[in-house]
């Protein structure tokens, strides 16, 4: 099956972009009530994830919980647990089952690893329980 299928393309994601500061990071992930956000470089391609716990842990442990002053803390300095792998635009299901059993969402990339969107883990849980009940 082709994972394009899945795909939530670039155009309907929020993402952020590599030079955001935290204050922008934390507007967007509130804005589009996300927890997790990929972010991208200037040439489109995916960098890492963002969560809501990178953006806390760094806001208490080196900011003292002070909002203000991470007003042009740039997001690429925080420190982040963990980055959501992506897949490749070939991937096969299996992957991608695979990538969502410890992520939300797996972020997809083309040939030249430009970021073109994400599959949500929901959806893929969907597909896998409409083929059970088959």
């Amino acid at each position: 099956m082709n994972i394009l299928f899945f795909l939530t393309p670039k155009s309907e994601v929020a993402y952020i972009y590599e030079d955001y500061t935290m204050r922008q990071a934390l507007e967007k992930m509130e804005y589009h009530r996300y927890s997790a956000i990929p972010i991208i470089d200037d040439e489109g391609k995916y960098v890492g994830t963002m969560t809501e716990g990178d953006l806390l842990w760094t806001l208490k442990n080196d900011f003292s919980l002070d909002l203000k002053s991470v007003e042009d803390v740039p997001i690429m300095q925080i420190k982040r647990r963990m980055d959501n792998t992506p897949v490749s635009i070939n991937a096969n299901i299996e992957d991608l089952i695979s990538k969502s059993m410890n992520q939300n969402f797996v972020p997809v990339i083309d040939d030249q690893k430009i970021f073109i969107g994400i599959i949500k883990r929901r959806d893929i849980i969907e597909y896998c329980y409409n083929k059970l009940k088959v």
